[in-house]
């Protein structure tokens, strides 16, 4: 393998399994993170896929081999790792996942003390170098450290319902659960139980619920319209009043209504924005440019601050600590919680939600309804581009001069009377990502859509 380690990207450490990641890239990968950061005490763990276990178990050795005490928590979402750091106050964290990646990946995210994202620009490049100079300190055995296996899951699952009031939950509901065959499982069960036990007549209808890193049936990306059908016909089945839908490392939840609809990660934002300014009034709230309308206007009617932040789970986070944003929602479904140590977790959205359906005794389809007709969106368009820059600038061409406003936060936002736009390049591939909304016009939205990707992809 060349010096270069590919499996580096902007937030988090991906890479083809055999190619760009294996046990001795991963191997260097711990040493590198002990070497920079010389954390006393991290955490480990990793998701179901048939390699995370082994790249756990040599990131482990890394980090002993280069002086640190090692806590493997065993299988466990991304999210498990952001509560262990924390609550185990040790000096950061690694999750071993390639969350909704294709079946030959695999990679790692990682934390710093108080579960601080590590990304390009804090501290990853310097852990890549190290990693691909491969000149580490000479061990010392008197000096390694040692390891340890903990299970934290009832204080993770303490803390997940402490964003709900059990005593809410007054009457009988159907949930349909997809794990999809990823880590989600065992925090389902977790949770159901704590329901029976407190008596509550809330059935969990389990799809794809056990743990298997060959996903027979599939990668689980909800995100992507043909991941979503095996939820949809288990709510009509069942006569479920909502379903949840998990991607590998839960650390995003997707929802569907009563008649097995999925409902955009957007809607779902300013629900949880009204839902926690109703707990925290007057609070800040943090969302990203993608799609906005709709979650200003819920979170200036209900007396909070909206606040916009670049898209991507270390720019939402560090807003939201300069901030002290009491919650932060992107349209992608990646949710943010103050209390959560300021990150994303899968769980809080959809517990917080099921609440919602028993204090306002209304369905999700009618809580979000009349937003969704408010605020029709396009939801996320891919345009796979040979010059994505050149294709940003053909629109910005026909479009600029007539804007009301036009912002650089993350790509460009172009505001009118009526309707805006999103659009971006990707981090990661050759990719242009568009996002439309209208006020109340669908038409206006449809017709601006088809006609930016006109010129996209002219």
């Amino acid at each position: 393998m060349s010096a270069k380690l590919t499996c580096f990207k902007a937030y988090d450490i991906r890479g083809e399994l055999g190619v760009e990641l294996n046990e001795e890239i991963a191997y260097r990968i711990g040493r590198a993170y002990g070497e920079y950061l010389k954390p006393k005490r991290i955490v480990v763990g990793g998701d179901v896929r048939l390699t995370s276990e082994a790249l756990k178990l040599a990131v482990a050795r890394g980090l002993r081999d280069a002086g640190t005490d090692v806590v493997d928590i065993g299988v466990s979402g991304t999210e498990e790792i952001y509560f262990a750091t924390s609550y185990l106050n040790v000096d950061g964290g690694i999750e071993v996942t390639a969350s909704h990646n294709p079946m030959n990946y695999n990679g790692m995210k990682l934390v710093r003390e108080s579960s601080k994202p590590i990304s390009g620009d804090t501290g990853l490049r310097d852990i890549q170098r190290l990693a691909e100079e491969n000149n580490f300190i000479p061990i010392e055995e008197n000096k390694r450290g040692y390891y340890e296996t903990l299970s934290v899951l009832d204080a993770y699952v303490d803390k997940v319902l402490s964003y709900v009031d059990l005593n809410n939950f007054n009457r009988p509901l159907k949930l349909v659960i997809n794990s999809g065959n990823g880590a989600a499982g065992h925090v389902v069960d977790a949770i159901e139980q704590r329901f029976i036990q407190a008596g509550k007549a809330v059935e969990f209808i389990k799809v794809h619920h056990h743990p298997d890193g060959n996903f027979p049936n599939g990668i689980p990306n909800p995100l992507l319209p043909e991941c979503r059908q095996d939820t949809t016909d288990a709510i009509i089945k069942h006569q479920a009043d909502m379903g949840i839908a998990f991607d590998g490392d839960f650390d995003r939840c997707f929802l569907f209504d009563d008649e097995g609809e999925f409902i955009e990660g957007y809607y779902i934002v300013g629900l949880l924005a009204d839902a926690f300014l109703e707990k925290y009034p007057g609070s800040r709230i943090i969302h990203d440019p993608r799609l906005s309308w709709n979650t200003i206007d819920i979170v200036t009617q209900a007396g909070g601050t909206p606040v916009m932040s670049k898209t991507g789970h270390a720019f939402i986070k560090e807003r939201m600590r300069e901030e002290d944003a009491v919650y932060g929602g992107e349209m992608s479904a990646h949710h943010y919680f103050r209390d959560f140590a300021y990150c994303d977790s899968g769980m809080i959205p959809w517990l917080v939600v099921t609440e919602l359906l028993h204090i306002k005794g209304k369905s999700l389809r009618q809580l979000v309804n009349d937003r969704v007709i408010a605020y029709p969106a396009s939801g996320e368009i891919n345009s796979k581009l040979s010059y994505p820059d050149r294709a940003i600038l053909r629109v910005l061409a026909v479009y600029e001069k007539e804007a009301l406003k036009v912002d650089y936060t993350d790509g460009i936002s172009l505001e009118f009377d009526d309707w805006r736009f999103n659009l971006r390049s990707s981090n990661t591939e050759p990719v242009v990502r568009l996002n439309v909304e209208s006020r109340a016009n669908t038409a206006l939205m449809n017709e601006q859509t088809e006609r930016i990707i006109s010129i996209l992809r002219d």
